[in-house]
């Protein structure tokens, strides 16, 4: 096939500053044949930046393009599910930012999900298969020099078997678009736990073997909606704005194989520093990576002795760039995708139960 024309929908600071720069090395693979936002300003500039050569403000002008092949869904959460069921009944493969759909952010158990906006997770399935299109959603973290290098390590048999893991993305103050749709429940659903979380619990649970949760248990903190330093560089504050969300979520997730992942994400606490982190152990040895100085160490035993290994990875290679690259070789058969739809239904999954368990005080027992 050609090079992979692909439109992209939502043109905020997302798209901007993790996709198009990745889509302008990968020139050769793929064309960017329109660009559409709701602020026609927007979705002009945009355009004009890049030398996109349409523009549009309904995403359904977007779906009717003749010889499209993608769509790259950009726009806030609530957006992700309707959009991209859309674009699979029009026929056209989808790549969605992270998370899965609204249905997660109204914590409902799944076999109510019509109810939120009439798109449930069996929609997603369904369409994908019945029009023969390849969805996938980002999974930026799988794609990094370290998490790559570790995944290798695992499947050659030298971390032995992984029975437990603890993973996290803490934010000492950098609540995002503080009033926004970012904290506003009806539009986001939920605070740093679909926001980080998803990235963190994603790459640990890959590196794990994509064990089946069975149980969560969890809860979620409010301390900080009325903090006036609680904001940072992520996106224009509204003081006046809604802060409905949580701004810490801790939880605990057990799996059918009888290993167990310990979970933390927020958007401020009181903590020495940001950082974002895995831990693996494994029977013959651990594993642990953490964004404070970017090395993978992994300790293990040689000759009867404890030995710590820090790989030589080089030049990280950005998440978003392989999530592309993957995206064009499964589109091109040369490559399996490397997000599969049960994956991101065990991860709705997840996130519902740990509101509900939040909510409960009890651990909520997975389907």
């Amino acid at each position: 096939m050609g090079k992979i024309r692909i439109a992209i929908i939502g043109c905020g600071n997302i798209a901007r500053n993790a996709h198009l720069k990745n889509y302008l090395q990968l020139t050769d693979r793929f064309e960017l044949v329109a660009a559409c936002d709701i602020i026609p300003a927007r979705a002009e500039a945009f355009a004009g930046e890049f030398g996109i050569p349409a523009t549009y403000t309904d995403y359904h002008d977007v779906l009717a393009i003749e010889g499209l092949d993608a769509v790259d869904i950009c726009t806030p959460n609530y957006l992700h599910s309707i959009i991209a069921v859309d674009a699979l009944n029009a026929g056209l493969n989808v790549l969605c930012e992270k998370p899965f759909g609204r249905t997660v952010y109204e914590g409902m158990d799944l076999i109510n999900t019509a109810k939120a906006n009439g798109v449930t997770v069996t929609a997603f399935q369904q369409a994908a298969k019945r029009n023969n299109k390849l969805l996938m959603v980002i999974r930026n973290n799988r794609f990094i020099n370290q998490s790559q290098y570790l995944k290798r390590y695992i499947d050659e048999g030298k971390l032995g078997t992984v029975y437990a893991a603890r993973c996290g993305w803490q934010r000492r103050r950098g609540v995002p678009g503080r009033g926004g749709w970012f904290t506003t429940k009806e539009l986001s659903g939920g605070g740093p736990l679909i926001d980080l979380g998803v990235h963190m619990i994603d790459v640990a649970m890959w590196l794990m073997g994509s064990p089946r949760p069975v149980a969560v248990s969890g809860c979620t903190y409010n301390k900080f909606a009325n903090a006036s330093n609680a904001g940072g560089i992520y996106g224009a504050v509204d003081s006046d704005g809604t802060f409905d969300v949580e701004d810490l979520a801790m939880g605990f997730i057990r799996f059918d194989n009888g290993a167990c992942l310990q979970i933390e994400f927020s958007w401020a606490s009181n903590v020495r520093r940001d950082n974002k982190f895995f831990e693996l152990r494994g029977t013959l040895a651990g594993a642990e990576w953490s964004s404070t100085d970017g090395e993978l160490r992994i300790y293990t035993e040689e000759c009867g002795r404890t030995v710590d290994l820090v790989p030589q990875l080089g030049k990280e290679l950005p998440g978003h760039l392989g999530n592309l690259k993957n995206f064009a070789d499964a589109l091109e058969g040369k490559a399996e995708p490397v997000f599969k739809v049960q994956e991101g239904v065990d991860m709705i999954k997840i996130l519902c139960a740990i509101y509900e368990s939040a909510q409960s005080g009890r651990e909520v027992v997975l389907d």
